[in-house]
């Protein structure tokens, strides 16, 4: 079974309540699961699936929990390839920047190397209240190709 990095970014505490439902199902299928409030680049391993659950803040900005994580892989100039990453934007479209937040540490884990697993879900708030539905259908659609 696959060792996932669950790597949350929330500001009201939204995103950590799909992140927690994500990681229940991932575990019951027998998968070594973390979830990470406070990820620190140099504590992640890259033979770990990297699954971004965040929000976005403000003006497209990251929330602040997640923030630091992000300064790191700025920083770094280590080496990702082989990294296997999936990204779970939650979002608010009344907003022009919608999702963008996350976006971010995307283009980042790409320009050091790593490359998507799956496509990105990109959830609103506006047309689904309850955003664990959707993150989870989409986790369910996939999660029977990690090994």
């Amino acid at each position: 079974m696959a060792n996932i990095a669950l790597i949350v970014g929330t500001t009201l505490g939204g995103t950590e309540y799909v992140a927690d439902d994500m990681a229940a199902q991932l575990t019951e299928i027998g998968h070594q699961v973390e979830v990470l409030m406070q990820a620190d680049l140099l504590q992640l391993s890259a033979d770990s699936l990297w699954i971004i659950v965040s929000s976005t803040h403000g003006a497209g900005e990251l929330p602040d929990n997640i923030q630091p994580f992000y300064e790191q892989l700025m920083a770094s100039d280590r080496d990702l390839s082989g990294l296997k990453f999936a990204l779970c934007a939650i979002g608010d479209s009344s907003y022009d920047t919608f999702c963008q937040g996350p976006e971010k540490i995307i283009d980042q884990l790409k320009h050091l190397g790593g490359d998507p697993f799956v496509d990105k879900i990109q959830i609103d708030i506006q047309s689904t209240p309850v955003p664990e539905e959707p993150a989870l259908a989409w986790l369910a659609q996939w999660q029977d190709q990690l090994t």
